[in-house]
């Protein structure tokens, strides 16, 4: 594969960082050399290659990976990673770190003036303001407020009512909605902040909790309640299930906030021990290892 630099070296970051570390290093990378401000002949290479070393290192599970097999983790011809088709995770034109653009290198015009097109102005950083100028660029961002909800509220859809300078304001939370959600209003901005959840871990659309499973159950097979977002449901257990044993339940996760649909649930079979055994069951039990000697 082409020789790359490491991420962290392209960032000025060493491991270890934190993400806020991250996130930082990678406004102040891209602010200097964005094609559009920096007119140096590496500057869109670098800005590309800052931008890639971001999308990995941003994402906890695309650098663990990373940190334990490097490059090669990411390129298809090594074997190791997903490839992302035949150009591996980046292939397909700029689309990396938390906006897209195109660049015209040719001298001409994309678009009205501006070599940029298709550019995402909802970049979590708003990164575009210092490239137009200033005053002129702040006096059009537009007002950001955060709403903080419970997971439920998040998963099910709520409506809250806000009070946001002087005025109150009816914001609908659509169902499915996930920490970081933008909801964009006429005059501002707010995004969401969710609550985590005690007993639902969430991925996506997809949710994951564990369930505590009595030992004979899960021998001999069974039926067991498992509470999900909508309510309890009876689950089959098959004999000679082991613990940790993962079991998907299709559309039993969150609803899809675009499209129709919901993720799904899984469900970590646990074996639960009893702490306690009365005089019969604890005669039942080593009749039972008995047995099995």
């Amino acid at each position: 594969m082409p020789t790359k630099r490491d991420y962290y070296e392209v960032l000025g970051l060493t491991k270890g960082v934190v993400a806020a570390e991250i996130k930082s290093a990678y406004r102040k990378m891209a602010l200097k050399f964005h094609p559009d401000k920096n007119k140096a002949a590496d500057a869109e290479a670098k800005f590309k290659e800052i931008n890639e070393a971001y999308q990995i290192l941003s994402d906890e599970q695309k650098r663990k990976t990373y940190d334990q097999f490097g490059h090669a983790a990411f390129d298809p011809a090594s074997g190791m990673g997903n490839g992302g088709g035949a150009g591996g995770p980046f292939a397909g034109g700029y689309q990396s770190g938390p906006f897209t653009w195109s660049y015209n290198s040719s001298g001409g015009q994309a678009g009205a003036g501006n070599p940029f097109e298709n550019v995402d102005f909802g970049d979590p950083f708003d990164i575009f303001e210092s490239f137009f100028g200033g005053g002129s660029a702040r006096a059009q961002q537009r007002p950001r407020y955060s709403l903080t909800i419970d997971f439920m509220e998040a998963v099910r859809g709520v409506e809250k009512k806000v009070t946001i300078e002087g005025k109150e304001h009816t914001i609908k939370v659509p169902a499915g909605a996930d920490d970081g959600t933008r909801l964009r209003f006429e005059d501002f901005d707010v995004t969401i902040d969710v609550r985590s959840h005690a007993r639902f871990k969430r991925d996506g659309y997809d949710l994951f909790i564990d369930q505590s499973v009595p030992f004979t159950i899960l021998a001999i097979g069974g039926e067991i309640e498992v509470e999900t977002v909508t309510g309890k449901l009876k689950m089959k257990v098959r004999a000679g299930t082991e613990s940790h044993t993962l079991v998907r339940l299709r559309g039993e996760g969150v609803q899809h906030v675009q499209q129709k649909g919901k993720g799904d649930l899984y469900v970590r079979l646990l074996v639960s021990i009893p702490q306690k055994l009365n005089r019969e069951q604890r005669g039942l039990l080593e009749e039972l290892a008995q047995l099995e000697v």
